[in-house]
């Protein structure tokens, strides 16, 4: 057997195995450690918490971001839907000038005809799913010339009627929930 003989260090003591030299070494530096965690701690705190207000920040921003787009979103569909409706209505006033001067034009004599009634049927509910969506027309005999509203095509002298009044209407003119979409074809009083 070999004599082992603990190694005696500068003091004279006999020197801690690399083991326990290792345990003491990590208690040191967990005492360490437990004396500086409160700082950590609270530093870590406030970072955590600079950060979750800037994610706030960036939440709230982002959906307002999102709001906002919605409201430009339907905005924007509401002004097509409107210059879509404009165009569509307006391709359909020629039909109803055809109808205006075929009805105008019927002879008495087919005027209780069954197939004239149908056809006069037919037109009336086309002007009525036209005003449903917003159509009317302009009113001009009889009232003071606009040209907002009116085109004048003549102006001729007539007796019984003011300088400046509409006195015939040549073509008829429509509005679109307020806006004219085509003026009124008139004669005006000299």
């Amino acid at each position: 057997m070999v004599n082992e003989e603990p190694v005696l260090g500068q003091s004279g003591e006999p020197e801690a195995s690399e083991p326990e030299t290792l345990v003491q070494q990590q208690e040191e530096q967990a005492g360490e450690a437990q004396a500086e965690a409160p700082l950590d701690l609270e530093a870590e705190l406030n970072k955590a918490q600079a950060q979750a207000a800037e994610y706030l920040d960036g939440w709230q921003r982002a959906r307002a971001e999102l709001a906002n787009y919605k409201k430009r979103v339907d905005r924007e569909r509401a002004e097509w839907e409107t210059v879509i409706r404009g165009e569509v209505i307006s391709g359909l006033l020629p039909a109803l000038d055809d109808f205006d001067l075929a009805l105008e034009k019927l002879p008495a004599d087919l005027a209780n005809n069954e197939w004239v009634t149908g056809i006069t049927l037919v037109y009336r509910k086309l002007q009525a799913q036209l005003g449903a969506l917003g159509l009317s027309e302009i009113e001009a005999v009889g009232k003071p010339f606009d040209p907002a509203v009116h085109e004048a095509v003549t102006h001729e002298a007539c007796e019984g009627h003011e300088s400046g009044t509409v006195i015939g209407v040549i073509r008829k003119g429509y509005q679109l929930n307020g806006k004219v979409i085509r003026p009124a074809l008139v004669r005006v009083a000299q």
